[in-house]
């Protein structure tokens, strides 16, 4: 019969989002590089086309990055005021930006010149997209209480919605509808218009207890790719809004101890990034709108993004300091294997099929016949070293062997489960002077308290009291362990007692609170 080697126990983990899979995804960003500005960073934005440069606006200039290299490769600084939302078009050719000024600006971004500037706004810009569906449209919310559309060929306003009342800070024109925008003011409200009737055809109420007039600036919005739910940032709390039942709010958020000044999602909008002033970004499975990830930063966050390849995640802070960090993608992630390279390589082991050709050259047939039988080999597992001890039958070599500090304990107590059933670890045990009988002792002092290993603990701690009673008072150290076994053992009976009487009370708390209730 073939030896089997020991089977290592596994204990279950108390789970943890620090180690589940998301959060090992999401811990992939990193080798974060640092950027300096003078002023906050108020807008970073991916462009779709790729290779997915961003643009990161601050001060009176937005900056074009490559993101291999992390270098800028443009700098846009023709404005008279502050800058504000620098966005790149889906093909990557264009940009445009607002300022404080009340200026809109479609520049070129390789020649950086200025194609378009549209001048209707008499207060600052806070934000200007390029419309999905139509790229040559775009929307631009400002803080005279008006956002509109604009038609970059003839520079023309298209649209001017006129329904709030208080600075626009947050827009959005549908990705599945080019006529549906969404935009969010510090009227506390969001607001969906129609842009072919110009009116307002749902209003959605942010309310909070928490400001003297009951009401909480809104400061950013986002819509979901479908279009039938959007999402909505006021204070530290972000509503989800069914746009479907008419604006109902169907969740409320609040995960963040500050204002959530930066919504985004990922690729897929399976996952919400949330950035705050408590300079933290949480990560959100939309399904459940449970935290599956936390991120610290050192300074507040004003904005954040995501690449559309998932391979970089930027944040722009307060203090004017950028935050890029990257996740190192593998080779052969999300890549077909090329038809040519695939039968060159298969040419190479000679296991092509016969007549094939690669690049003009006959491949070789396979030798041997089509009918002939292969006699399939294995290769012989190797041992460990305890397997290898336990199969000759020495067993206190083999308890030596696991009792190293290198060894983990699910691995020693597993070889001592072995020898109980095997009816040998007295043998192990047995015949042992104070230098071998320091680390099982030890062990012992270690793992008494554990819960995963405290009842074996006790079991070879009694045959250990049983079989080297006699020679206590022979050795200074092998006492001193003995005394600090007794102490650790007596410390967790009291331990336990304690819990007991806790548990206890908790109990008669838990039953007249029960009964109160019932009554």
């Amino acid at each position: 019969m073939e030896y089997q080697p020991v089977v290592v126990q596994t204990h279950p983990r108390l789970s943890s989002s620090k180690h589940s899979p998301e959060s090992r995804y999401w811990r992939q960003f990193k080798h974060p590089v640092f950027v300096k500005e003078y002023a906050p960073i108020t807008s970073v934005h991916f462009s779709p086309f790729k290779p997915h440069r961003y643009a990161v606006t601050a001060a009176t200039r937005v900056q074009i990055y490559a993101p291999r290299t992390q270098k800028i490769t443009k700098t846009i600084s023709r404005f008279k005021d502050v800058a504000r939302s620098g966005t790149i078009r889906q093909d990557g050719k264009l940009v445009v930006a607002g300022d404080d000024s009340g200026l809109v600006q479609v520049f070129d971004i390789n020649s950086r010149a200025i194609l378009r500037t549209l001048d209707s706004h008499k207060q600052p810009v806070h934000v200007t997209k390029f419309s999905t569906l139509s790229p040559t449209q775009i929307l631009s919310c400002s803080d005279d209480t008006t956002a509109k559309i604009w038609d970059v060929p003839s520079q023309s306003t298209i649209t001017t919605f006129t329904s709030h009342t208080d600075y626009v800070r947050s827009g959005q024109i549908s990705t599945s509808n080019p006529h549906l925008v969404l935009t969010g003011s510090y009227d506390s409200t969001v607001r969906l218009f129609d842009s072919r009737s110009g009116q307002c055809e749902m209003v959605m109420r942010e309310s909070s207890t928490a400001s003297a007039a009951g009401n909480t600036p809104v400061e950013q919005v986002l819509m979901f790719p479908s279009g039938t739910v959007a999402l909505s940032s006021a204070g530290p709390i972000i509503r989800v809004w069914d746009l479907v039942a008419g604006g109902r709010c169907i969740r409320a958020l609040s995960n963040h101890q500050k204002t959530v000044t930066a919504l985004a999602f990922d690729a897929n909008a399976g996952r919400l990034l949330t950035g705050s002033l408590d300079q933290m970004i949480k990560v959100y499975d939309v399904s459940t709108y449970k935290v599956v990830h936390t991120m610290r930063y050192p300074a507040p966050i004003l904005c954040l993004a995501i690449s559309p390849d998932e391979t970089h995640l930027v944040a722009g802070m307060s203090d004017g300091t950028l935050s890029v960090r990257r996740r190192q993608t593998k080779t052969a992630e999300g890549t077909a294997i090329d038809p040519l390279l695939s039968g060159t390589f298969e040419a190479f082991l000679g296991t092509s099929f016969p007549g094939g050709t690669v690049r003009g050259k006959v491949q070789s047939k396979p030798l041997g016949s089509v009918d002939e039988l292969r006699v399939e080999s294995r290769r012989t597992k190797r041992l460990k070293d305890y397997d290898r001890l336990l199969k000759s039958f020495k067993y206190s070599a083999a308890l030596d062997s696991v009792l190293r500090k290198q060894v983990p304990p699910t691995t020693t107590f597993s070889l001592i489960q072995e020898l109980i059933h095997r009816d040998g670890l007295r043998t192990a045990l047995s015949g042992r002077d104070d230098v071998l009988l320091e680390p099982v002792l030890r062990l012992l002092v270690r793992y008494i308290t554990d819960p995963r290993f405290g009842e074996m603990v006790c079991d070879v701690a009694g045959i250990v009291i049983d079989m080297y009673t006699p020679i206590l008072g022979q050795s200074p150290l092998i006492d001193s362990l003995f005394l600090r076994l007794r102490k650790k053992i007596a410390a967790e009976i009291r331990f336990q007692k304690d819990l007991v009487k806790t548990k206890g009370a908790l109990n008669m708390v838990l039953s007249s609170a029960t009964s109160v209730n019932g009554i």
